[in-house]
């Protein structure tokens, strides 16, 4: 039995965030206790816990879900609310990497994650600051090429939601001269990610699945068809399991934990604009991300405060002072906010798979896990919900396909990752400074 003696969420309350403050409920769910039984235990309260518990109680089956800390704790709650579409890594790379077959798989449902976030906000009425489109802004004229690239991709796979912009049609979304121009995709959005998560879990259990917070796992077991779940205070009989960990699944499954990577990334968050400079950084209330491979996002909140995103530290560690590293890079993209009260600022881990392409698939017949969004879980840990629930549901033809896919591991194991990742991320920073 493997036991973790420090609580990696501490006191187990939510992170600091604009978010928190602003949540729709404070309400604390009580930890399990003793001995359950339930057919399907899912494990972790964020997106890919919250997805596939709520299709599954829709299909009527009964689900118990266990989360460590809160509901939203980790990335689920903390991270920048941009629904984009797509997998971190591009339809071209998935292609070079995977053949044209698995890409056009892909491509075939890289905006269902949104629909699906769309429907659970109307079917449920969660209300979460919806808001529509996204905007991908360039900084160089090869950044602009690149998303040329993407927008004929996504044409041959049917998608033609893309609309490219020259520098003085930028002026139309964002107040900033820094871009050379960038592509608008109709089908993102922004939201209150929190609240998505809250209004996700009072869904389900709404359908009559049992949610229990400051719970975490710290063992499983087979014994016979079963699998019993030990947690801090009790313990859970099930027939399936999903694992929903991601970055904070510590060292309870070595064989998950050894294949993604925690990656640290921060947001501030301003005190409000008022209307009217609000409207002079962003007349649309579109969010916004750049192309680099180390990018800043930034959209409006619904109190028109700017959320401002970006950083990245391997490994999981924060930096001492989150807003003396992002300021200098918010004042070069709106000069306008310089010296600007900064009321938030936060970090949390997300889960980094070394191809950027999420994992699926089954440690044993009933044990099943999804992980390794790599920076794009909004969307893609709500689509990987809903094929882990498919395939408890024994309609395995989309799940298959992802855990088939070969994982591939950081070179050097996972002593070297994190130096593999910083030269990594070192060399793109350069191509990115340079225009290469």
């Amino acid at each position: 039995m493997t036991h973790q003696t420090n609580h990696y969420a501490g006191d187990c309350n939510h992170t600091t965030s604009y978010y928190a403050a602003h949540a729709n409920s404070n309400s604390v769910r009580d930890a399990l206790v003793g001995e359950h039984e339930v057919d399907i235990c899912v494990v972790g309260g964020g997106y890919s816990g919250l997805s596939s518990a709520l299709h599954l109680t829709e299909k009527g089956h009964t689900v118990t879900l266990i989360e460590g800390a809160r509901i939203g704790w980790g990335a689920s709650g903390r991270n920048g609310g941009q629904i984009v579409n797509g997998l971190n890594a591009g339809l071209s790379i998935i292609e070079k990497r995977y053949g044209g077959q698995f890409a056009s798989f892909v491509g075939s449902l890289v905006q269902e994650g949104g629909q699906i976030i769309r429907g659970n906000i109307k079917k449920y009425n969660i209300q979460c600051d919806l808001k529509e489109g996204n905007l991908f802004a360039a900084y160089t004229h090869k950044h602009l090429r690149e998303l040329e690239v993407k927008q004929q991709l996504w044409r041959s796979h049917g998608m033609d939601d893309h609309v490219m912009l020259s520098k003085d049609e930028m002026g139309h979304y964002i107040g900033s001269d820094v871009y050379c121009g960038g592509m608008v995709d109709k089908t993102g959005g922004h939201i209150h990610p929190l609240n998505l998560a809250l209004g996700e879990a009072n869904a389900i259990e709404a359908n009559g699945g049992k949610i229990f917070e400051m719970t975490r796992m710290e063992s499983m077991e087979k014994q016979g068809q079963d699998i019993i779940v030990t947690t801090d205070n009790g313990t859970i009989r099930c027939k399936k399991i999903l694992i929903c960990g991601n970055a904070y699944l510590g060292k309870v499954i070595p064989k998950l934990t050894s294949r993604v990577m925690p990656v640290s990334t921060q947001i501030i968050t301003t005190k409000p604009l008022g209307d009217d400079l609000a409207k002079d950084i962003l007349p649309t209330d579109i969010c916004v991300e750049d192309v680099r491979y180390i990018l800043d996002y930034f959209r409006l909140t619904a109190d028109k405060r700017l959320l401002f995103g970006g950083g990245t530290v391997y490994g999981g560690s924060d930096p001492k002072n989150i807003v003396a590293k992002l300021r200098p890079n918010m004042e070069k993209i709106f000069p306008q906010l310089k010296d600007i009260e900064i009321d938030y600022a936060w970090s949390g881990n997300f889960a980094l798979s070394f191809s950027r392409v999420p994992q699926m698939g089954k440690l044993d017949n009933n044990i099943f896990f999804a992980h390794g969004y790599s920076g794009h879980g909004i969307t893609g840990s709500h689509l990987f919900g809903r094929i882990l629930s498919e395939a408890i549901d024994n309609d395995t033809k989309r799940f298959d396909k992802f855990s088939k896919v070969p994982w591939i591991p950081f070179p050097g194991g996972r002593a070297l990752r994190v130096p593999y990742s910083i030269a990594g991320s070192w060399w793109y920073g350069l191509r990115d400074t340079l225009g290469l």
